[in-house]
C-alpha cells in the first residue's frame, strides 16, 4: 500500500517537474544595473573593509613568521647553552674523579704508615713481653735451684721415714 501511494504523488507532481514552473529573465539593463551596484560596493568596501582585512591579514603573517623565527633563534641558543653546560658538567666530573683518586691515594698512604705504626709498635709489645717471659723463666729457674735441695731433702726424708740433715 505505501508503493501505491508514492506512484500516485509522483504522477501529480510529474508535470510540475517537466518545466513551465521558473522563468528566467536576461536583460542585458538588469545586467548593467547589476554591474554597477556591484562596482559601487566594490569601491566603497574596499578602503573601509578589505584594505584593513588585508593588511590585518598581512601583519599577522609577518608576527607569525617573527615569532617563528625568534622561536628557532632561541631554540639554537638553548641547544648552544646546553652542550656548554654538557662540558662544563664533564669538566667537572672530571675533575671530581680526580680530587677522589688523590684523596684515596692519601687515604691509603695514611693508612700503610699507621698499619707500619701499629705494626712496629706490636712486634715491640712482643718482644718487650718475650723479654719479661724470659726474665721471669731465669727468676723461677734461680728459685726452684736454690729450693731443689731443699726440697729433696724433704722429699727423701719421707720416702726414708726420717728426716735428713
Amino acid at each position: 500500500m505505501p508503493s501505491l501511494m508514492l506512484e500516485n504523488a509522483f504522477f501529480r507532481a510529474a508535470p510540475l517537474l517537466s518545466g513551465g514552473g521558473i522563468e528566467v529573465d536576461i536583460s542585458p539593463t538588469l545586467m548593467l544595473i547589476q554591474f554597477g551596484i556591484l562596482s559601487m560596493l566594490v569601491v566603497v568596501l574596499k578602503p573601509l573593509l578589505f584594505d584593513p582585512l588585508l593588511a590585518v591579514l598581512e601583519e599577522r603573517e609577518k608576527r607569525v613568521d617573527g615569532a617563528r623565527a625568534e622561536a628557532r633563534k632561541m631554540d639554537d641558543e638553548a641547544a648552544e647553552l646546553l652542550l656548554k653546560y654538557d662540558g662544563e658538567i664533564q669538566k667537572v666530573h672530571r675533575v671530581a674523579v680526580e680530587e677522589r683518586d688523590k684523596v684515596r691515594a692519601a687515604a691509603q698512604k695514611l693508612e700503610a704508615a699507621e698499619m707500619s705504626e701499629a705494626r712496629a709498635e706490636a712486634q715491640a709489645i712482643v718482644e718487650r713481653g718475650r723479654a719479661h717471659l724470659a726474665s721471669e723463666r731465669e727468676r723461677m729457674l734461680g728459685e726452684l735451684a736454690a729450693g731443689e735441695a731443699d726440697l729433696s731433702q724433704k722429699i727423701a726424708g719421707r720416702v726414708l721415714g726420717r728426716e735428713l740433715s
